[in-house]
């Protein structure tokens, strides 16, 4: 749903100020309503590019380990910036951010709080939510979803949202978790349902299948494509199309492409929605061998990691040179130049958001495309976070 706003909203104050701002936002939103994507077989339409706030409140891996006032405002900061440049589909989690994963405050919680008190300057403002179902081995059956997404909506403060998945597979099968994706669009809850996760990713080593076995996020990565297929052809009966799948998606991770779960997609008409489209953060340009990233990622993206990434590292650089645009807008609109993905990058503060912006509104040439792909094939792909296996 495209962000908008009305005549009236240029009468809001007498300020030469006020009016060049509500004006740049319409621009920016005029712009964005032409980058609009549908998602799937659904009705719903969302910006090309969307924003993660799995960040926001979180405390288990971002921000330090802490959570303050002055995170508070720059993730205000990053939601308000991003509505400006018309960047309006937002995705959050029950998960993200709760006590349950070692948080501070819910994610939905923050995002809620944004979304009122954007409201209640701009009335007309309009935002596209996704959220998730958690499927705890606890929560069996449809009712389950439905309680949840309705206590997701309490804390978002909204009558309903536009997405809703299931964040990853259950580990006693996914039948009525799937039924109750339905019937919380039979409901009104939700406008439209997707899965998570649905990646096809299997362990190989006997550590891996020992962690596979035991770790939070092993168990909700052992999916194959007969899994995809069974939630599609299952809500299909109900009349009810499968939209999107939320996977692991990056120009230096694209398991999605080599295991045939975005060939299915394209072939069954699911938009695939990309978190850590930069590779949290490895992509950017920011690290190099000589300045890794500190804490857990830096034991992913090592100097002997960064190493091998320069060679591409530079050429992105060398591209965006010719567009006029950095090595995020470049790698963000590697995925955008797919069509039937929609990358959604976490944004922490106004910078961040700003320059994701920036990724829309030009296309990357088919033969670009192909030569990033190309160069990235000839680099080992790495785990990133949020992990698909510990």
């Amino acid at each position: 749903m495209a962000l908008q706003l009305s005549s009236a909203c240029y009468c809001i104050g007498r300020s030469g100020h006020r009016r060049a701002s509500v004006a740049k936002t319409t621009a920016a939103l005029n712009e964005a309503q032409e980058e609009k994507i549908k998602l799937g077989g659904s009705d719903l339409k969302v910006t090309r590019l969307g924003i993660g706030a799995r960040t926001w409140g979180d405390t288990s891996f971002w921000n330090h380990l802490e959570w303050d006032d002055r995170k508070m405002k720059a993730a205000k900061a990053a939601f308000d910036t991003s509505v400006d440049s018309g960047i309006t589909f937002f995705d959050t989690a029950e998960i993200y951010g709760s006590q349950l994963s070692f948080g501070t405050i819910n994610s939905e919680t923050v995002l809620g709080r944004f979304i009122k008190e954007r409201k209640e300057k701009d009335p007309q403002v309009e935002v596209a939510i996704a959220t998730k179902f958690s499927a705890l081995p606890w929560r069996l059956g449809r009712q389950s979803v439905v309680s949840a997404l309705k206590d997701s909506l309490y804390r978002l403060g909204l009558p309903s949202v536009e997405l809703y998945h299931l964040h990853w597979p259950g580990i006693w099968g996914n039948e009525g978790y799937i039924d109750g994706l339905g019937d919380a669009v039979e409901q009104g809850l939700v406008k439209a349902v997707g899965v998570s996760n649905y990646s096809g990713k299997h362990p190989r080593t006997t550590w891996e299948v020992l962690s596979f076995q035991f770790s939070f996020y092993g168990f909700f990565c052992a999916c194959t494509e007969r899994r995809l297929r069974d939630a599609y052809e299952r809500l299909k009966k109900r009349g009810i199309p499968l939209a999107t799948n939320q996977v692991n998606y990056s120009l230096i991770y694209r398991l999605p492409e080599e295991n045939g779960v975005k060939a299915t997609c394209h072939e069954l008409g699911v938009t695939l929605i990309a978190y850590s489209p930069i590779a949290q953060g490895a992509l950017t340009g920011k690290y190099s061998p000589e300045n890794p990233p500190t804490g857990s990622r830096g034991r992913i993206y090592t100097p002997e990691y960064l190493t091998k990434l320069q060679y591409l590292l530079n050429r992105i650089s060398e591209i965006g040179q010719k567009y006029g645009k950095t090595n995020t807008q470049v790698v963000l609109n590697w995925l955008i130049a797919q069509d039937n993905v929609v990358p959604i990058p976490g944004a922490r503060n106004a910078e961040q958001a700003r320059e994701f912006a920036g990724a829309l509104g030009w296309r990357l040439d088919g033969e670009e495309v192909e030569e990033l792909r190309s160069l990235a094939s000839c680099i080992k792909p790495v785990i990133g976070l949020p992990v698909e296996r510990l």
